[in-house]
């Protein structure tokens, strides 16, 4: 089966249409964060979520840490999957799931070290899916996605193996690397956001190359 391929940081019904034109399965939608690339307000991801077309994932990536706060973001932008970029026990991401039936719930790990393995299996069994992301955890540079840098991907491939639930890989994917990083680590599927944004929009030939790159591998 085809790698599936998220992108993410979409800006606008624009840059989603082209996006799902060119290959994509998931388009990734930004609320607040503490700082990085791609936020938009809740009322343009409503929008975009919106226009999209059906079997496209629409993917709202949250920072909040509260259930209810979580739950109120999918019912005002109409999203079909959460993405967890802070951290949530895992009581919680059952809870989101009992409030949200049929809302796939997918829970990023940061891949900084060994510690990175066990948390994700930790937390496999109470989540939809993971998103193996390179990111800055603490401290006044703290952003929790797209910061266009790799990581150890032998870690990732370990994650891969060890879980059942279906990963994707991000941090620092580009054209000119994502053949060699599904190879590597043979997850789900694969999200970018900064590897094919020039400029700060979507560089549809950029993207059109990244999705060759990830299926021929």
């Amino acid at each position: 089966m085809s790698v599936r391929i998220k992108i993410c940081c979409i800006e606008s019904t624009a840059e989603a249409r082209a996006a799902v034109r060119l290959g994509a399965s998931a388009l990734g939608l930004v609320s607040e964060m503490p700082s990085g690339p791609g936020v938009i307000d809740e009322d343009l991801i409503a929008e975009i979520a919106a226009a999209a077309p059906p079997l496209v994932t629409t993917v709202l990536l949250t920072s909040r840490t509260d259930v209810e706060g979580i739950v109120r973001q999918q019912r005002r932008t109409g999203v079909n999957a959460i993405q967890l970029c802070a951290p949530l026990d895992a009581a919680d991401h059952l809870a989101l799931r009992e409030r949200l039936p049929g809302i796939p719930v997918v829970r990023v790990v940061h891949v900084d070290g060994e510690a990175a393995v066990d948390e994700a299996f930790a937390v496999a069994h109470s989540v939809d899916g993971l998103l193996l992301d390179t990111g800055v955890r603490e401290g006044p540079g703290r952003q929790l996605g797209g910061t266009g840098r790799t990581h150890d991907w032998s870690l990732s491939a370990r994650i891969v193996a060890g879980t059942d639930v279906p990963v994707f890989l991000a941090g620092g994917l580009r054209p000119d690397n994502v053949r060699e990083a599904i190879r590597a680590v043979r997850p789900f599927g694969v999200d970018v956001c900064s590897g094919v944004r020039s400029g700060g929009s979507l560089d549809e030939t950029a993207l059109a190359s990244f999705v060759a790159a990830a299926h021929d591998a």
